[in-house]
């Protein structure tokens, strides 16, 4: 099983890459993030006839999630339990396929709006710790994974490429993102390569691509049985060097 996720920073600029991407990679299920468009904008007809059922959370311009599956799925949330907003923005869904239970989230940048956008990110990293602890008593397996806009530790973005303030490495996102780890989670791209210079994101700014100022923001997160049948994973730094690319690149996993 191959299940891939992806901040497309917006669906119908870049339906073309992303259709191309799912012919070359044939993935059972892609999880798409950023997609900038209500749900009945979603361009669904165009994957539908690619072979892909489409489920989608969207929101005007903003946020926005999809997952893109080549069997239909049970959609179980299509917002993150547990949050403690009446009108969530579009930033989760959640799906059953056979026995895997898979999220997918974009969570929030935490660098606009001040403190108060700051602890919107905390609350939002609360509410997914809350639920993958209750996911992990129920026995459930599942993969929580997307755009968590953190960076875990410092060899997951190149020196230079951020400041020490920015909420992508500050102190409290860490420890919210290790948290989840220490629930009994598996981060599948360093538990494959513990050691490697990998990033998922360059910015489109200052020559980033071209200089490697990179970022690994984009995570699977997996509970103990499935990372158990973990046999790759890695991101796709061909797609960054497209026409007009996403400035996140897709990252996939393989499950035996």
């Amino acid at each position: 099983m191959k299940i891939a996720t992806w901040n497309v920073n917006s669906i119908r600029q870049r339906q073309t890459h992303v259709l191309d991407w799912l012919k070359r990679n044939e993935p059972d299920l892609l999880l798409l993030q950023e997609t900038k468009c209500e749900a009945h904008q979603f361009p669904a007809q165009v994957f539908e006839d690619a072979g892909y059922v489409c489920n989608v959370v969207g929101q005007k311009s903003y946020n926005g999630v999809a997952i893109l599956s080549r069997q239909p799925v049970d959609v179980l949330a299509r917002s993150l339990p547990g949050l403690n907003d009446p009108e969530p923005p579009a930033r989760y869904i959640e799906v059953r396929l056979g026995t895997l239970t898979v999220g997918d989230l974009y969570l929030p940048n935490g660098n606009s709006g001040g403190a108060a956008g700051f602890q919107g990110k905390l609350e939002f990293f609360d509410a997914l710790e809350r639920h993958a602890a209750v996911m992990l008593r129920e026995g459930r397996d599942f993969i929580l994974a997307g755009d968590y806009n953190v960076c875990p530790t410092d060899r997951d973005f190149a020196p230079g490429a951020l400041p020490p303030t920015d909420a992508l490495v500050r102190p409290e996102s860490r420890a919210a993102f290790r948290r989840l780890l220490w629930l009994g989670l598996t981060d599948a791209v360093r538990a494959l390569h513990p050691d490697e210079t990998i990033y998922t994101f360059w910015d489109y700014q200052a020559g980033a691509f071209h200089r490697d100022l990179g970022l690994r923001i984009d995570h699977l997160l997996l509970s103990p049985r499935v990372a158990e049948r973990l046999t790759s994973a890695a991101p796709d730094r061909e797609e960054r060097a497209m026409q007009q690319p996403s400035d996140h690149v897709p990252v996939m996993i393989t499950l035996d």
